[in-house]
């Protein structure tokens, strides 16, 4: 169920708080499994059995892993895991584009499966893997629960689209999370939910009719002005509405009782697409780093291996977020500027002051994301060419009657923070609330921008979340 929905947001997710808040702190995580459990499958209910299937199976392997760890019988405990996990992805995500791929290289006829994709498969996926390696590692020790360890996959805020959390990080709040628990962490919660809800159904989706209205035009009806208009919008689309998701997510967590690390740092104000990924889907990018980047050897054994080792990370990245040339090319661009950027770039760039080591990034950042965002690499080559074209014939493109404020606004909350005074704002704001004299304030705050957030819902059906497909 989509957190920007009536449905949730007037009838769930009170119902669910009011529950959770009541009963006794040992049956808080039945109640956790058990929302998670009807929520997912409010959208799928065999993919929850899937789900509730494969978990099981795996805690009983990484089980055998902790208690045969040291010998050889744990590599084939490891082993059989990895084969259940992304033998599970490969086939509901990639078996058709691995089919289709097939069928172009070599001409064989290889008719596509009637597969459906279930919701946040690439997120619950690697969240089981960090189990998995944590517990191989000896980093962590195996959850004794089975249910537990469910309600960590299952966890409804971050099971659809994120962030991606660790084994590691929520392994302790899952059983001992009072410990810690404050009326500011809730608060602060329920007040991060309410920024990342505006920020989704205000910003994220008045601005997405516009991207999504140029990007439908025919390649004849389109001119340089709209090819930029149609690439800033989604540039600033989907970073409102994977951000706005996470900042659900988080605040959900918090009125729980858990703490999640943030997801997303001002990534637009970034000065290299270096420093782009630590800012952006950090969790994401956290993970390849952990499980993928350093145990292919980082950057050690010699630039040749680095380069190599980030191209090959961000290949698969590419691939992670969905099956498709497009995406992979996507992976390949930030992979190559990240070697540029090693071989040369870097040393530019710090010469550069720092608006124009901005700038030269977000650019970067938005022409790659048009290719995201093309269905095919023709219309992504297109468009970019259209974008240097100087081509500003009449065709028949339009701004929209919201889109001059909103795109005014995201301006403002991308770059907002490249203002030291406006960067301890925003610090103060997305804290949890020490000072009880505050909560008042921030509480009223809260109630407006969801009642707001409400009626921008009420008026419009176009509210998509990009990243659940993926």
């Amino acid at each position: 169920m989509v957190f920007s929905s009536i449905p949730f947001l007037i009838y769930v997710l009170p119902v669910f708080l009011l529950f959770y808040h009541v009963v006794p702190f040992r049956y808080k995580n039945t109640i956790l499994l058990l929302a998670s459990i009807l929520l997912y499958s409010w959208g799928g209910p065999k993919f929850c059995i899937v789900i509730l299937t494969t978990t099981a199976l795996d805690f009983y392997l990484v089980q055998r892993i902790y208690n045969s760890r040291g010998t050889s019988t744990a590599h084939v405990w490891l082993i059989l895991s990895l084969v259940l996990n992304l033998g599970l992805l490969v086939y509901f995500k990639y078996m058709n584009f691995f089919l289709e791929s097939f069928h172009f290289l070599f001409g064989i006829n290889t008719p596509s499966l009637d597969i459906i994709l279930p919701i946040g498969i690439s997120f619950y996926t690697f969240e089981s893997l960090t189990y998995v390696f944590d517990v191989y590692r000896g980093e962590q020790k195996p959850l004794q629960n089975v249910w537990t360890y469910q309600t960590y996959i299952m966890f409804f805020p971050k099971l659809i689209a994120g962030p991606i959390i660790r084994y590691k990080d929520m392994a302790e709040a899952l059983v001992h999370r009072y410990k810690q628990d404050h009326a500011g962490l809730k608060i602060s919660g329920f007040w991060l939910f309410c920024i990342g809800l505006s920020k989704k159904v205000i910003l994220a989706n008045t601005i997405g009719q516009q991207a999504d209205a140029v990007f439908q035009l025919h390649t004849q009806d389109i001119n340089t002005v709209a090819a930029w208009v149609g690439a800033l919008a989604y540039t600033f689309q989907i970073y409102f509405d994977f951000s706005g998701y996470s900042d659900m997510a988080i605040g959900l967590g918090r009125m729980m009782g858990f703490r999640l690390a943030d997801n997303f740092n001002n990534p637009y104000t970034a000065e290299s697409i270096t420093d782009f990924w630590k800012r952006w889907h950090i969790s994401l990018g956290q993970w390849m780093r952990h499980y993928l980047y350093i145990p292919l050897g980082g950057n050690k054994n010699g630039i040749f291996n680095t380069y190599k080792n980030l191209i090959l990370v961000f290949l698969i990245s590419g691939l992670w977020h969905g099956a498709s040339f497009n995406f992979i090319l996507w992976g390949a661009y930030h992979g190559l500027f990240l070697c540029l950027e090693r071989a040369f770039l870097n040393a530019i760039l710090k010469r550069l002051p720092r608006l124009l080591r901005v700038l030269y990034t977000f650019l970067v950042v938005c022409l790659g994301w048009i290719v995201f965002k093309s269905e095919q690499l023709s219309q992504a080559q297109y468009f970019i060419s259209k974008c240097f074209s100087m081509d500003f014939t009449d065709g028949k493109f339009a701004l929209q009657n919201t889109f001059t404020t909103v795109f005014i606004l995201c301006i403002l909350f991308s770059f907002w923070t490249l203002l030291k005074p406006l960067n301890r704002v925003q610090e103060y704001v997305f804290s949890e609330f020490k000072n009880p004299q505050h909560y008042w304030y921030f509480t009223m705050g809260a109630i407006v921008l969801f009642y707001i957030s409400l009626s921008f819902i009420a008026a419009t059906e176009f509210n998509p979340f990009i990243y659940f497909r993926f």
